[in-house]
């Protein structure tokens, strides 16, 4: 009898512990379930959020490689590398000063780009205007139409041999990889006419100082070394970092 008195209490908190969840769901009010979420199309076929989350980090990746091919920064980066091998000072500017004012040069040069793609396509997409294949043709073509004007027709026909095309009738009809291909290819052509000019009067110092110290005896001194402080002296009388950058800005050819 006492042992049965004594195992009453925990059968009656086990059945307790077991009711629980049910009591508490009963006591909850029934939410509906979610809607299975979609997002854009490819074809017929819809494009889950998880899956155009996927897509958008992907192409995050790709934005620095973006930033080197589809902007001015290729030819401003080379010839800013190309004008301090010129003057002779090693690693002065340091990689980072170059690479941040290319980068600041390049959103001066590339912002009416960027604003006339904001406002024709994707500040309308994304306020509910347009949808976003219209959006992106006309948000992508101010910059199709930037890098065309700095395109060579030489280097497009050459690419669009290699795709195996003819001639392109219009703009329009060049495949976007043959105009990369042809914008990267006359930016470092670009690039190296403009570096050949400014290693011009630096060449010149170097050779005026070598004949000096030639007719001077002086043969175990290193000319780059006695002919880099008037490159400097030169470069900074003239001004140089301002003419560099104004000429720079000043060589891209409007869309």
């Amino acid at each position: 009898m006492r042992s049965r008195i004594v195992l009453l209490p925990a059968l009656l908190l086990a059945v307790f512990l077991l009711l629980m969840p049910a009591l508490a769901a009963a006591q909850q009010p029934q939410l509906p379930s979610l809607p299975d979420v979609t997002v854009g199309r490819i074809g017929d076929a819809p494009v889950s959020l998880p899956l155009q989350t996927l897509l958008l980090m992907t192409a995050i990746t790709l934005i620095p490689s973006m930033l080197l091919v589809l902007t001015a920064f290729t030819r401003i980066i080379v010839v800013l590398a190309l004008l301090r091998q010129a003057l002779g000072t090693g690693q002065t500017p340091s990689n980072q000063v170059l690479v941040g004012l290319a980068l600041f040069l390049t959103a001066l040069v590339m912002t009416p780009v960027w604003e006339a793609a904001w406002s024709a396509g994707f500040g309308p997409w994304l306020s509910g205007e347009l949808d976003f294949r219209s959006a992106w043709d006309l948000g992508t073509a101010p910059l199709r139409g930037f890098m065309l004007a700095q395109v060579r027709e030489t280097d497009l026909m050459t690419f669009a041999g290699l795709a195996g095309h003819g001639a392109y009738a219009s703009p329009d009809e060049v495949p976007f990889q043959v105009l990369v291909a042809s914008f990267i290819t006359s930016e470092l052509k670009t690039a190296f006419e403009i570096g050949f000019l400014i290693f011009i009067p630096f060449i010149i110092i170097d050779l005026v100082v070598a004949s000096v110290l030639m007719s001077m005896g002086m043969m175990m001194l290193s000319p780059m070394l006695v002919s880099a402080p008037f490159k400097i002296l030169l470069f900074v009388l003239v001004d140089g970092w301002v003419l560099a950058v104004g000429t720079l800005a000043a060589s891209f050819n409007a869309s």
